[in-house]
């Protein structure tokens, strides 16, 4: 019996893909983090050749793991299309990081804003895994998204479409799902849910998450359901709201307990 469960679970091994290691797999990030800003570094580089001869080392070890990877094309040019494209994440990112301190009274400058705010550590974590995710870089992205929910209770799927200026605050218990489609300048807090109507597996081909156009803010703790709900540009969304249909333009929308609901303390 012991013989046939280990010779199962041998053969098991040998049919699994090759799945990267969760902790190789953000060192990689977080080092790139620490060379895109210079607010999660410890050490100052002496050199702009030091400095290149580092960033040429990150990018090599990036082709070393994507070769184990199961790519459909050459690992070399994948790479290559994701460091062309890193440019772009960091303006994505400055610009979030802007939107994160104008937000908060209470940011004392940007720099702040980087190195300690839990949401603009999540966000770039999306950023990074959101453009492998588009690259066709499997497992990696989830990888990146499921550290960042770990480490900051914000969970985004590494699918999600995000615009710029692009503000989490507090953030702990936000979900925002696959199909999730947000604007520019939106902003949200703790406990907002992005999230599908239905669990079920046959709609995983369909918009199942919602909308959420320009300007538009989101108070803690609303529930927003749905691939057809879209939340219409500079609405505002109320503390615990639950919203399983479209608001238009401009809409404040809210939720008041009844008085029968309300108890003196």
């Amino acid at each position: 019996m012991q013989d046939e469960f280990l010779r199962a679970l041998y053969q098991e091994h040998q049919k699994a893909p090759f799945l990267p290691a969760t902790d190789h797999v953000c060192q990689l990030f977080h080092r790139h983090l620490e060379m895109l800003f210079p607010e999660f570094t410890l050490d100052k580089f002496h050199s702009l050749q030091g400095f290149k001869i580092q960033w040429n080392k990150l990018k090599q070890d990036y082709i070393d793991l994507f070769q184990k990877l199961d790519l459909k094309n050459k690992p070399v040019h994948v790479v290559n299309q994701f460091f062309d494209q890193i440019p772009e994440v960091k303006r994505k990112l400055e610009l979030d990081a802007q939107a994160i301190y104008s937000g908060d009274p209470a940011a004392v400058n940007i720099y702040e804003v980087k190195r300690s705010y839990p949401g603009f550590l999540a966000i770039a974590y999306y950023r990074f895994a959101h453009l492998m995710h588009h690259l066709g870089v499997p497992y990696c992205p989830r990888i990146l998204t499921e550290e960042a929910h770990s480490r900051t209770g914000i969970d985004i799927h590494p699918n999600a479409k995000i615009g710029l200026h692009f503000c989490i605050d507090h953030g702990t218990g936000v979900v925002i799902g696959e199909t999730t489609q947000i604007g520019d300048h939106v902003k949200i807090y703790q406990g907002v849910t992005l999230g599908a109507l239905s669990v079920d597996k046959e709609m995983a081909s369909i918009k199942r998450h919602p909308t959420i156009e320009d300007h538009v803010v989101i108070y803690s703790g609303a529930t927003i359901l749905g691939g057809g709900t879209i939340i219409g540009q500079s609405s505002v969304i109320g503390g615990n709201v639950w919203l399983t249909k479209s608001v238009p333009s401009n809409s404040k929308i809210y939720y008041q307990p009844s008085i029968s609901e309300l108890k003196e303390i």
